[in-house]
Order: structure tokens, then C-alpha cells, then sequence
């Protein structure tokens, strides 16, 4: 299915990450990869979890500076000469500011949330089309507290609400270089990121509780949702936020 493709990897912190479940499923179907790491506590992970997969590219990547992103896009262009996807799995907020009220949100806080959650993914796009000469695809990582509120989620809600309607803007500028951009708004999942989020493990059960499925999503199905994003199967699907979420945001009272 990904034959003769290259991704683009952004996310993977260690074995739980979502980032990783795409990257797995990808692997799987022929893809080569690049992966990316920010900082160098998180290098390890990253090399050890890639030791095993033929022709994979591990090259640091910290959004917040510019010069790494840009080295980051020479390198992989200069291994592989293309770029056909990119998966963006990005998303931070100081953790004082995923508690208690909204309105208690920083300045600073506010700005490390949208600047890293949101605009990473136009930084990120803007720097991979070039690469994408024959077309590609973009996906990002949402949630559902971009559209309603989920307690603790707080600041990062509202980046993820910007982050979606990057998604939009975004497809409508690449779709003529038939890039197509598109998000997965995942359930929650026992992630390292994801515990920074006050009462995760109360969030879990109540939507396994609650969604049609009556259990919550695992990250390789997620995963198998970026595998059809990034793939020709989803050819004419751009600009979308998908769901994969057991159900969960169907549900009303």
C-alpha cells in the first residue's frame, strides 16, 4: 500500500505514543521513515524504538526553533529526495495550565500551548511541500475538546480548536499541489502527554463507559486511521476531522 513512500514521523516520545502506532502501521505497509525527536532525553526512545526498521532516519526536531526544523527537512530531503506524508503528533501545554479553571490560563502558557499544538503544523507544512513534488498528504492529531469543553483539558482545547481550523486553511492553500491535510480527533489514550491532564484515569472510564463501543480506543486504531489517510484509499478526503473515538462524540446527555 505505501510502497516507494516516504513519511514523516513527529511525536514519537516512547512505545505508547500515538505517534508510534502510525509509524508501525505505515512501516508495515512498505513505508520508509524519518522520525524526529526534540530534545535529547527523548533521542533514546526514539533510536532504540527505530534500531530494527530498515532505512529509518532519526534527525532532532524542536518546533520552537526554526533552524531545527529547517535541518531536519534538508536531511530527509537529502536521503530520500521526496516527501509523500507527514504526521504531525505534537501537542504541549505547561501542566499548571491543564487544571483548575480556563481563565486562570497565563500568557505564557497560552502562547507555549497554541505555538506548539497549533502552529507547528502550518511551520511543519509549509517546510514539507517542497519536498512533496508528486502530491502527499498531512495529518495531524486532534481531540475532542477542541469543540466541547472537557474538564482540565482547558488551554489546550483552544489550541486544538485552532489547530483544526489550521487543517481547513491548509487544504484549501495545498490542495492545488494535491496535498491534502486532514486531522484524526483520537479518544483519549494512556499516553505520556496525555498524563499531564488532571483525572485521565476518571476520563478513561467514564467513555468506556459510555461510548456505543463501550470501551475506549486503542493507538493502533488509530494508527490504522492515519495508514488510510496517508494512503491513495483516501484520495478525495482532505480539509476532514475524523473520528476514532469508539463512538464517544455521538453521544449527547
Amino acid at each position: 500500500m505505501l510502497e516507494n513512500k516516504v513519511g514523516m514521523i513527529f511525536g514519537v516520545a516512547n512505545q505508547r505514543s500515538i505517534a508510534w502506532a502510525c509509524a508501525q502501521a505505515c512501516a508495515e505497509k512498505g513505508a520508509k521513515l524519518a522520525f524526529t525527536y526534540q530534545g535529547e532525553r527523548l533521542k533514546g526512545n526514539v533510536e532504540k524504538l527505530t534500531k530494527d526498521m530498515d532505512g529509518a532516519v532519526v534527525v532532532p526536531c524542536d518546533v520552537t526553533n526554526q533552524a531545527e526544523v529547517d535541518a531536519a527537512f534538508e536531511i530527509v530531503g537529502k536521503k530520500f529526495g521526496k516527501l509523500d506524508f507527514l504526521i504531525h503528533s505534537i501537542a504541549f501545554a505547561p501542566k499548571e495550565a491543564l487544571e483548575g479553571e480556563f481563565m486562570m490560563t497565563s500568557r505564557a502558557a497560552f502562547l507555549t500551548a497554541l505555538e506548539i499544538s497549533a502552529f507547528s503544523l502550518t511551520q511543519l507544512a509549509l517546510a514539507a511541500t517542497p519536498l512533496m513534488k508528486n502530491g502527499g498528504s498531512i495529518v495531524t492529531m486532534s481531540y475532542y475538546g477542541a469543540e466541547k469543553v472537557v474538564q482540565n483539558y482547558n488551554v489546550m482545547g483552544v489550541a486544538k480548536s485552532a489547530l483544526e481550523s489550521s487543517v481547513r486553511y491548509l487544504a484549501e492553500d495545498l490542495g492545488k499541489q494535491n496535498i491534502r491535510v486532514n486531522a484524526i480527533s483520537a479518544g483519549p489514550i494512556n499516553t505520556l502527554s496525555a498524563r499531564g491532564v488532571k483525572n485521565m484515569g476518571a476520563m478513561l472510564h467514564h467513555i468506556a463507559d459510555k461510548s456505543p463501543l463501550r470501551r475506549n480506543v486503542e493507538a493502533r486504531e488509530v494508527g490504522n486511521t492515519a495508514l488510510f489517510l496517508v494512503s491513495d484509499l483516501a484520495s478525495a478526503i482532505t480539509g476532514e476531522t475524523i473520528y476514532v473515538d469508539c463512538g464517544f462524540n455521538i453521544i449527547g446527555i
